[in-house]
């Protein structure tokens, strides 16, 4: 049974000229047949030999060349006619063009399945034809019913033929990690709700979601989680997410309170680190624990007192001990943590960092941390699948800290759950460029991107798996990206994100990113494991949509309204707080 039937010369581009792995080189034999080949159309050439394989291509370039003008100049002068036909001898028509993979009759199946693999390369001389029209559609039905089946995630529809419904292999997007890039206003947080739209509506899917800007918080189908802003401590309010200071390991405590640039500050890490132990194993003493003494460490997940801690280092920076003659004299900490211990009283005074060091009593228990996974990685029937984590009010500069906690309890819960009992899990980050920063940056973006970069590389052996999601991919970690094997790219404009995104992709693969400066909005390129033919996509809109849409200057400036309500928006600043509105009436 034959794939294709062309019935007439409309369809025939030309001739093999020339091949080379995946690229050929098509001798065209006309200026009327030139006229079919255009960029990112598909073609198609039959291996001979009896055989159902049917070899799929992209257009890459169409070249209409003039190659002998010596044979012109040496035709006499005199005989223009004769000179006229030796230029038009000398223009020669040829297509480059990208072969893509085949579409093989299986017997067994009965039926044509599409595969990227390549068992053959054409000969040389064989036709190839323009896919258009019911041969296009034909494919692009084989196409989907290839990718449809119980593991597939429909993203929307093929540009080639919006007839046809394109869909993603749901294990392997997850498995082999992924990254969805766009310029902003291009339809990232669009795609991104698509793709957790349909997630949620399978029994047991497990994501969660990394939310810079609060874009996500109306998704019905979501839990939503917030770190709290200052002096919110409502310890019943199960949508706030208190990360309590005994969490953090002690390269992210270090980040947060010591110097490095300081004399002393090899003496800091080493008595507070010495203090953190101390303190720790007395809480396991006084929780009747002491059989974790034998194996515990200094980052071990133990809760603590730090103001049992800071009591410490005061102690040191003021003591005095036995000198000649019985006389005090300094001891050998004495002055050496004055500045750290200003810098750890800033931090703990300072209310934007409540949900750190001022976190409800139930959240300095034995059981706490099994109670904060429970809520970050919980999953069932009784249970929403997709947690969404709003970081809005974390200030900036210990955001990558917190963020990198949060992936790193998760991760090593995972790590530490038995593989029976292990169920997988995704982090969609989003706005990653502000917290996985490509650069070195200072020691608390390092920890958060360290983090990442581990469950990068090996969080698919324990069924984690990434979605990075940013408008920058230039200026993302160069390891996260590596680590991504599919790619859907929407519109970038800037020529350093379209270079990064080439970096990614095989050679073979570049010539489709020549229309990502030019996609529509909601447009999108997807490459990789994922998918059986790379290619543009229409991305379907969500249901529910983020709050992520640009705002209509010109037409919101047309409005007649009166003056807006600043006090209340200085009231939230003060607070730091957006959640909840003042509700005394402004003065006239």
């Amino acid at each position: 049974m034959a794939l294709f039937t062309f019935s007439n010369d409309s369809y025939t581009l030309g001739n093999i000229r020339e091949v080379d792995t995946r690229k050929v080189t098509i001798l065209v034999n006309s200026d009327k047949d030139l006229r079919k080949a255009r960029v990112g159309q598909l073609v198609t050439i039959q291996l001979s030999g009896g055989t159902e394989c049917w070899l799929i291509g992209m257009i890459d370039k169409a070249i209409k060349a003039v190659v002998a003008q010596s044979a012109v100049q040496e035709v006499q002068e005199e005989d223009e006619d004769e000179a006229l036909d030796a230029f038009e001898d000398s223009v020669v028509n040829t297509v480059k063009i990208t072969l893509m993979g085949a579409a093989r009759w299986d017997a067994f199946e009965q039926k044509y399945k599409f595969s990227r693999s390549l068992d053959h390369v054409p000969e040389i001389d064989s036709i190839c034809y323009v896919l258009k029209d019911a041969h296009l559609e034909e494919f692009m039905r084989v196409i989907s019913e290839n990718g449809a089946d119980e593991n597939s995630l429909e993203l929307g529809a093929y540009k080639l033929n919006e007839n046809a419904r394109a869909y993603v292999d749901g294990n392997k997007l997850f498995q082999r990690h992924a990254a969805l890039l766009g310029s902003t206003g291009s339809g990232k947080s669009w795609t991104v709700a698509s793709i957790l739209e349909r997630s949620s509506q399978l029994p047991s899917s497990n994501l969660v979601v990394f939310d810079m800007h609060g874009e996500y918080k109306e998704l019905s189908y979501a839990k939503q989680l917030r770190i709290p802003g200052p002096d919110e401590v409502d310890a019943d309010d199960d949508s706030l997410l208190f990360l309590p200071y005994w969490l953090l390991n002690s390269e992210e405590i270090q980040s947060l309170f010591v110097d490095r640039s300081e004399f002393s500050a090899h003496n800091q890490v080493v008595v507070v680190q010495d203090s953190i132990t101390e303190q720790k194993k007395a809480f396991l003493d006084a929780n009747n624990k002491t059989e974790l003494l034998k194996s515990f460490t200094l980052d071990s997940p133990i809760p603590y007192s730090l103001n049992k801690v800071i009591e410490q280092l005061r102690f040191l920076n003021e003591e005095k001990v036995p000198g000649s003659n019985n006389r005090p004299k300094n001891g050998p900490f004495n002055g050496e943590f004055s500045r750290l211990l200003v810098r750890m009283a800033s931090r703990l005074n300072d209310k934007r960092y409540g949900f750190l060091f001022d976190s409800p009593d139930k959240y300095n228990q034995y059981d706490s941390l099994s109670m904060i996974a429970e809520k970050l990685m919980g999953f069932g029937s009784d249970k929403q699948s997709i947690k969404v984590i709003d970081f809005s009010e974390v200030p900036a500069d210990i955001l990558p800290i917190i963020i990198g906690l949060v992936a790193r309890i998760i991760y090593q819960v995972q790590f530490w759950t038995s593989p029976e009992n292990r169920r997988p899990i995704a982090f969609v980050c989003d706005e990653a460029h502000l917290y996985l920063p490509k650069k070195e940056g200072n020691p608390v973006e390092r920890r958060a991107v360290e983090a990442f970069e581990k469950i990068a590389k090996e969080g698919r052996k324990y069924g984690v798996a990434l979605m990075v999601v940013s408008q920058r991919p230039s200026d993302v970690s160069t390891t996260i990206l590596s680590q991504c094997n599919n790619i859907i790219s929407l519109r970038l404009t800037n020529a350093d994100d379209q270079a990064t995104v080439r970096k990614l992709l095989p050679e073979s693969l570049e010539s489709l990113l020549e229309a990502l400066p030019i996609m529509d909005v909601g447009e999108a390129m997807v490459v990789g494991d994922s998918v059986l033919l790379p290619s543009r996509i229409k991305v379907d809109p969500p249901d529910e949509k983020p709050l992520s849409a640009t705002i209509d200057f010109w037409s919101r400036w047309q409005e007649d309204v009166s003056n807006a309500e600043f006090k209340v928006a200085v009231e939230n600043m003060r607070k730091q707080n957006r959640t909840k509105q003042s509700k005394e009436p402004t003065t006239p």
